[in-house]
């Protein structure tokens, strides 16, 4: 009998997603609920579990193909079927330790809430190396934390199932106990040549599609993990050498300037962090879709700075939360977005879409790149209640554990590069907003007030906007309303 293996419901607005990494080759033999493959959307990454226990068939989707959701991933045989597939693999991935009861798996250990994935970056141990119970056998790394691996027996380490630089996913076996301390030589260099063979070999969709065309690998350029040629790489070869012009416009990122050999063997190349990546995506796809602008004031701190240095004392006794700057900057934003309504709306073809709330994301730096939590309806929140959000979010984005609802449906965003010692900035909008307020360094400098000139803390604020739907008349308004607001407090107890 065979089952299908399909696309699942990738969340909403989310209609299609790319096969990142396929855990499982046609033939192995797979577990209920053992994971298959990972997609990745442009929200989140979703990993495709085993509807059945059997053998995996056909993979369909190879990785780097954009599926579609319900789309048809692979099959699977279910049953006895699966029996041959699986002794087949055991057999001739050489004589492995007793496969009965004395042999241990060493599976990858609960990576943190919103982690799926890690990197194999140390084995400690060596196959055939005896380990104690509880003893260090490797470290893995994420996107957010290092973590280490314990044996969870005594014996001899048998095989290692994933090598350093492995990518493996959260249920993943890494490695085999024997606690018998059967080992043979073999599979200890078993793993070297699957792992090596792994990290070049193409993917079957494009073996097939290159000799299809009759093009060498040579000259088709990987995308896949690793360097594979995927079948798409294929096809976009064959695309090249039936029509030369067209292939020069067919690059999208510029090709890297070369570089001397002796400069070539000091550089060091890291992969870069999905979070990273869609870092770039997002920042990029902002500055080519909006037409963003940036108006610049600057706003004397003289009074919140006194304001906070007489309460904050009282208001940390009552409140149980430091008086920051934050809170004030919020409270001005979302006054002057009443009056400037656009700035807090959003462009939905040819609508403008008008929020009657304020949902302020507010930019946060962590190890791993600039995070935005989002604090649901601050225009009706207190100064207390939006030190508490800020708080809590920040500490839980730079533990890493903030989830993807949590960083969605902004309205408005506050990004703070003063507290990095940025002087002025323009700060790039983060879409679908139409706006973003850079706060900056508050520094002593001159200014010349009453006729005399006198020493006060200023703070340049940048305001980029989406001049699409924000003129720049509405956009100095809001700066200004921010401004007054923040040199005379009082005005927001009474709505001015």
């Amino acid at each position: 009998m065979t089952t299908e293996v399909r696309v699942p419901t990738l969340g909403e607005s989310v209609t299609e997603a790319t096969v990142a990494t396929w855990f499982k080759k046609p033939g192995e033999a797979i577990a209920v609920d053992e994971m298959l493959c990972e997609l990745e959307t442009d929200k989140v990454t979703v990993e495709v579990p085993s509807p059945v226990a059997g053998t995996l068939g056909e993979i369909i989707a190879a990785e780097g193909e954009t599926v579609g959701v319900d789309a048809l991933l692979a099959t699977i045989s279910e049953g006895d079927a699966a029996a041959a597939p699986a002794a087949a693999a055991s057999s001739e991935n050489a004589p492995a330790p007793a496969s009965g009861g004395d042999s241990v798996d060493v599976m990858v250990p609960t990576l943190g809430e919103s982690v799926t994935e890690a990197t194999v970056s140390t084995w400690f141990k060596a196959v055939g190396d005896s380990v104690a119970q509880d003893e260090m056998l490797c470290e893995l790394e994420t996107d957010k934390v290092s973590v280490e691996v314990p044996s969870p027996a005594a014996g001899v380490l048998a095989e290692i199932v994933a090598p350093e630089g492995a990518t493996v996913d959260a249920s993943a076996k890494l490695a085999v106990i024997s606690s018998s301390g059967a080992v043979a030589a073999a599979p200890a260099a078993a793993p070297a040549p699957a792992a090596s063979s792994k990290d070049v070999e193409n993917a079957p969709a494009a073996k097939k599609a290159m000799a299809e065309a009759g093009i060498s690998p040579d000259a088709v350029t990987g995308t896949g993990r690793d360097g594979r040629v995927m079948k798409d790489d294929v096809a976009k070869a064959v695309a090249a050498a039936s029509a030369a012009p067209p292939a020069a416009a067919a690059p999208v990122s510029a090709p890297r300037a070369p570089v001397a050999a002796n400069d070539e063997a000091r550089e060091e190349r890291v992969k870069m962090t999905r979070l990273r990546q869609t870092i770039a995506r997002r920042l990029k796809d902002s500055q080519n879709t909006a037409a963003m602008l940036t108006t610049y004031n600057e706003v004397d701190m003289t009074e919140v700075m006194a304001l906070r240095s007489e309460y904050k004392d009282l208001f940390l006794k009552k409140h149980g939360v430091k008086l920051g700057f934050m809170s004030f900057f919020t409270k001005a934003c979302c006054h002057a977005l009443k009056e400037v309504p656009e700035v807090n709306a959003e462009i939905d073809g040819t609508d403008i879409v008008y929020k009657n709330f304020v949902h302020m994301g507010v930019a946060a730096g962590t190890p791993t790149g600039l995070v935005v939590p989002v604090i649901r309806d601050a225009d009706a929140m207190s100064f207390a209640d939006i030190e508490k959000a800020i708080a809590e979010k920040g500490a839980r984005a730079r533990d890493g554990k903030l989830s993807m609802a949590e960083m969605q449906g902004g309205t408005f965003t506050l990004s703070n590069g003063g507290v990095y010692g940025s002087l002025m900035s323009s700060p790039i909008l983060n879409p679908p907003q139409s706006g973003i307020l850079g706060m900056h360094k508050i520094q002593d400098r001159p200014m010349a007030i009453g006729g005399q000139v006198v020493i006060r803390p200023m703070m340049y604020l940048a305001l980029s906007y989406d001049h699409r739907i924000v003129d720049g008349k509405g956009a100095v308004t809001f700066l200004v309303r921010v401004k007054e607001a923040l040199e005379d407090p009082r005005r927001l107890l009474m709505d001015l």
